[in-house]
């Protein structure tokens, strides 16, 4: 950046290790400790009340990270469109974006299903027993791959982010920007190239 913009970053950052933390947090303590409880019919509960109070600060998390990623790319686009490499890790970096929200929304809405399932018997928060009922165990199935699906996804964004940040010390962008206007020169004479091999080959097809 050429300018400071300390509260976009901030806002960037702290909402995606909210948002990568929590839901590791989550898989391994909050759905681990539930599923020792000895009574099966409380362990649902207990995970889902865990869940529940920390949506709010989750959502929240995830909005700070939104406003942030915007304003930082509202204030680098002339270095995306001038530097070499960085409009593609933009787009990489949207795709694992919009990725992380519609599984965190999905995994959601799976959980709300799970805690108006009421008491029942599991093996674990994401792992039915015999007696568990099958809409709940079929939930739980679900819940089991996109537990990690989230702070897979959120963690290639921390890395990502991190790649990026690399790409604005002064080397990597005058070095971006020398790519960029040497591919913007050479187009010209590639397509000469190209045109001249054309017309070559009609010439040869005609004498033929």
């Amino acid at each position: 950046m050429s300018e400071r913009h300390t509260a976009l970053r901030s806002m960037h950052d702290l909402g995606l290790a909210a948002w990568f933390g929590g839901s590791l947090m989550g898989a391994l303590g909050v759905n681990g400790a539930a599923a020792r409880i000895s009574d099966s019919t409380q362990r649902m509960p207990i995970a889902s009340a865990g869940w529940s109070r920390w949506t709010p600060v989750n959502a929240a998390a995830i909005g700070a990270h939104l406003a942030g990623a915007v304003g930082e790319l509202a204030t680098e686009s002339p270095r995306v469109l001038a530097q070499r490499g960085v409009g593609r890790m933009s787009a990489v970096k949207t795709a694992l974006t919009v990725g992380a929200l519609a599984v965190t929304g999905y995994s959601r809405l799976l959980g709300m299903r799970l805690e108006k399932a009421g008491n029942p018997p599991v093996e674990g928060i994401t792992e039915p027993n015999y007696q568990t009922p099958g809409d709940v165990a079929s939930c739980q199935r679900r819940m089991k791959v996109l537990q990690w699906t989230i702070p897979a996804l959120t963690g290639a964004l921390v890395v990502v982010t991190s790649y990026m940040s690399e790409q604005q010390k002064p080397g990597q962008v005058f070095r971006g920007l020398l790519g960029r206007a040497g591919g913007m020169m050479s187009a010209p004479k590639t397509m000469g190239k190209v045109a001249a091999m054309g017309a070559a080959k009609r010439r040869m097809a005609m004498a033929g």
